[in-house]
């Protein structure tokens, strides 16, 4: 069996325990970095807006042999304004030329059909307005909007306000990583970002859910006893839901890199492109963030509360006092033995044989 293999082995039978929460200094300075990146990438170079919220109008050509390149030179001679010309798979072109109205578009398409060597009817054109465009992003940031505050309610009542507090940071930094690399790539934001950007906050939300479930259910009663800090049991719940939210995000990424390098890059599909980058940063932000954001900042939360500060006073005593005797100091060795006794009792005793022996 290689290394690697018995690695994920480990994994699955929960004896690898690494320490995320120690470590979380480590974790927020590196996204801090990420975001400091993605927000001045986005003050420097901004949003590449498509049509759709700028205005203008989509030329489709039928198969030619001019090259992308020389396309997008003719359009902007003709236009005057920028183009973007991307080729589809069938060998047509889509060229988007913004900021333009009807009159003028009739010109383009024509000039088009001169240059490109076809016929005008064959160049199919289609305007967009400004105002659609503006009304798909407000629409978009009111059900953004809604669906924040669902989320912070819901995660108040069924868990904790903390833990809703947590998740709405992880929420926003994953937002605004995906946003910053679309900065930073330079691809257009058309109606399938904004799609891709809704559909990914919902990913991120259940791997976070995840999480804090085992977290919930490791701390009860977790002020009953003396072994583990709010931190440890933190720390159990992360490494025993980790190799789940590997294999799930791994699972999700598959199809949507195999949209965006496959039916994009290879195909050249435009409305491809656009969903799908914002589908593969936001999952890959979202299991991300799960893990090394959201649960340590609820640990960092709730270790200010008095009563967890006295049981982790307790507990490094109780190490201290160990540790002064030569006595090893009692630690899991695995999320399995890492299980409070208080929390064993709730399960029903786990472990206690029927004839009195271990």
């Amino acid at each position: 069996m290689s290394k690697r293999d018995r690695l994920s082995a480990r994994l699955n039978r929960g004896e690898v325990v690494y320490d995320f929460i120690g470590n979380r200094k480590i974790w927020y300075g590196i996204s801090i970095l990420i975001t400091i990146t993605a927000i001045v990438a986005l003050a420097v170079r901004g949003l590449n807006m498509g049509i759709e919220f700028q205005g203008g109008a989509v030329f489709t050509t039928p198969k030619t042999e001019v090259s992308v390149s020389q396309a997008q030179e003719f359009a902007e001679e003709a236009s005057g304004h920028d183009a973007i010309v991307q080729q589809l798979g069938d060998g047509k072109l889509r060229i988007q030329v913004g900021g333009i109205d009807t009159e003028k578009s009739d010109q383009i398409r024509t000039e088009l059909a001169e240059e490109l060597g076809v016929t005008e009817s064959t160049i199919a054109a289609e305007l967009v307005g400004p105002s659609w465009g503006e009304q798909i992003a407000t629409k978009a940031w009111t059900g953004l909007g809604v669906f924040m505050i669902l989320v912070v309610l819901y995660l108040a009542i069924a868990f904790e306000w903390r833990m809703a507090i947590a998740a709405l940071v992880a929420l926003i930094h994953d937002l605004t990583i995906t946003v910053g690399i679309y900065s930073l790539v330079g691809f257009e934001v058309t109606v399938g970002t904004v799609i891709g950007l809704l559909t990914i906050l919902g990913y991120s939300l259940y791997d976070t859910v995840v999480v804090f479930d085992s977290l919930k259910e490791q701390t009860k009663d977790a002020t009953k006893q003396t072994r583990y800090t709010y931190g440890d049991l933190a720390n159990i719940s992360i490494n025993s839901t980790l190799i789940r939210s590997i294999n799930t995000t791994v699972v999700a990424l598959l199809p949507v890199a195999g949209l965006l390098f496959i039916g994009g890059g290879v195909l050249g599909a435009g409305m491809l492109n656009d969903i799908s980058l914002s589908l593969f940063v936001g999952l890959a932000a979202g299991a991300y963030s799960s893990i090394f954001i959201a649960t340590p900042l609820v640990a960092d939360l709730k270790e200010r509360e008095p009563a967890m500060k006295a049981l982790r006073k307790r507990v490094l005593a109780k190490r201290a006092s160990a540790a002064a005797k030569g006595e090893s100091v009692d630690e899991p060795e695995s999320h399995e033995d890492a299980v409070p006794a208080a929390v064993v009792g709730q399960r029903g005793r786990r472990g206690r044989s029927t004839d009195g022996r271990r």
